[in-house]
């Protein structure tokens, strides 16, 4: 069993009140049904309800609860290295719409922070990307130049603020970092002032488009709407192929407190040394808590313990931290040309709308997504769609990147099949322990439990058929192909699946 220090919970979790919205236990009709309860679905439901239109959310388990209760938390137009790869791959016009439309959804929900009088910790903070050594400053400056054609106030430094050397870095001035659960929670209490309904625990399975659009729950409850939107990470049907231009990576998280004055004054990350992201968050009593991210690696890769064990002995030798008192892990999805996927959902549809594909910041990506979704749903025109409309084809920008993708995901649904399964007997399995084992011809997931026991589920998993393998560290089945997760008993954690492993009988000779 592995062991890891503090608690495995996402601090925002924690810190933030439970929900208990009811099921979709009947049918119901309304204008507009979203589905997904994170950033962008309660965000683009939020100004749909503002407009007068009648809203349903949709939830899969609790609102705010799956990657928009794991992330950072930083609210910025500042993303890494993007400005200088959107000017040299689409053009300038494109990276100035790109920092536009993410600059003015951070300040609408700074905004809309202040209108609702919400506790979420709202912070002005300056945002870096930092080289890990000089031999990347090239990059950097590249960066700085293309970020400030597109209009942000972005400058070149060398000295960051962190304990510790770097290469130079650009910083953009008053961004911003908060408590995301906190926000979205009051954002779905006002969203219920104004008529709108939210469901929890209610899963969609199904739908069906048409001039008017109906949606079904896992439990056979509907809800028919002349719009859809599709605001569950990845999303949940295939039809727009949507699969085969994302990549889904994980990172994990861990956050200890440490003293005020050794916390880091702004909001940091590299894209070396396997990513490196820093913030602190306030923690009460002269303290602050460090939150450090990083690690990144697809769904179902081994050796998720020293992937932690890694970025915790980064935390200690760069940071006094005190003590790690939190541990979890996020995940998003990357599309091949780096643009998040706000829009109509595919060629042949008129009223179903999807926002996906936001690379790791999706916060100001979803209340992008949400005031975009919503201008749209309207009728209203919007300056930026044609860059993230979801249909877009960019064969060259894209190429490389989707080659990639799709030869790993067919790599993992040929060779898992074909390579020696983890291990031949159930023995060897150690309790809280999980391999993928081949029992009677079939290739089963068996998890043993603290007590001994075994529990088995079908290795295959129920989106497109990859082979599942065992997290170590969450005691999860992930998929290596298109991110799906499950729980050691076959139940979804984290879509696109949306469907449970199948039970497999199991015994031990």
């Amino acid at each position: 069993m592995v062991t890891l220090p503090g608690e495995s919970v996402s601090y925002w979790m924690e810190s933030a009140a439970p929900t208990s919205y009811p099921r979709l236990d009947c049918d119901v009709a309304a204008d507009v049904a979203v589905i997904g309860g994170g950033m962008a679905g309660l965000c683009t439901a939020w100004e749909l309800a503002r407009t007068g239109r009648s809203v349903v959310v949709l939830d899969a388990a609790r609102i705010a609860a799956g990657v928009s209760g794991h992330t950072t938390a930083k609210l910025t137009a500042q993303h890494g290295l993007i400005y200088a790869h959107l000017r040299s791959t689409f053009g300038a016009e494109a990276a100035r719409l790109y920092a536009r439309s993410q600059t003015e959804a951070m300040e609408h929900v700074v905004a809309t922070a202040a209108e609702l009088g919400a506790d979420c910790e709202i912070e002005r903070r300056p945002a870096y990307t930092y080289a890990a050594d000089a031999r990347q400053d090239g990059e950097i400056r590249a960066e700085v130049d293309a970020a400030r054609e597109a209009g942000l106030d972005a400058c070149l430094v060398t000295d960051t603020g962190l304990p510790f050397r770097t290469g130079s870095a650009i910083r953009v001035a008053d961004q911003v970092q908060f408590h995301p659960r906190r926000f979205l929670l009051a954002l779905a209490e006002d969203l219920t002032r104004r008529g709108g309904r939210v469901y929890e625990n209610s899963r969609v399975r199904r739908l069906r488009e048409g001039r008017t659009n109906k949606v079904t729950t896992e439990t056979g409850a509907t809800a028919t709407a002349e719009s859809v939107v599709i605001a569950t990470h990845y999303p949940a049907f295939d039809r727009s192929l949507a699969f085969s231009r994302l990549r889904p990576l994980r990172e994990l998280v861990i956050a200890g407190p440490l003293d005020d004055k050794h916390a880091p004054p702004g909001m940091y990350i590299t894209p070396h040394e396997g990513t490196r992201s820093v913030r602190s968050a306030p923690y009460g009593d002269g303290r602050r808590l460090l939150i450090v991210t990083g690690e990144k690696y697809t769904p179902g890769e081994p050796k998720v313990a020293q992937r932690f064990d890694r970025l915790i002995s980064w935390a200690r030798e760069h940071f006094p931290v005190r003590e790690i008192t939190h541990h979890w892990a996020t995940q998003d999805n990357w599309p091949t040309d780096r643009v998040p996927h706000v829009g109509l959902f595919h060629l042949a549809t008129q009223n179903v709308y999807v926002a996906t594909g936001f690379g790791g910041w999706g916060l100001s990506g979803g209340a992008m997504a949400g005031r975009t979704l919503a201008d749209m749903i309207d009728g209203r025109e919007v300056a930026w769609a044609g860059l993230y409309d979801p249909r877009r084809v960019h064969p060259i920008a894209e190429a490389g990147a989707f080659v990639k993708a799709n030869l790993a995901t067919a790599r993992h649904f040929v060779a898992d099949r074909l390579r020696p399964v983890e291990h031949d007997a159930l023995a060897v399995i150690p309790p809280g322990g999980g391999a993928v084992v081949r029992w009677k011809g079939q290739q089963c997931a068996v998890y043993r439990d603290e007590e001994g026991a075994v529990h088995a589920v079908s290795a295959v998993c129920s989106h497109l058929g990859c082979v599942v393998a065992f997290n170590d560290v969450e005691r999860s089945w992930d998929c290596p192909c298109h991110g799906s997760r499950f729980d050691v008993g076959g139940g979804v954690l984290h879509g696109p699946a949306s469907a449970p492993l199948s039970p497999r009988d199991v015994r031990e000779e």
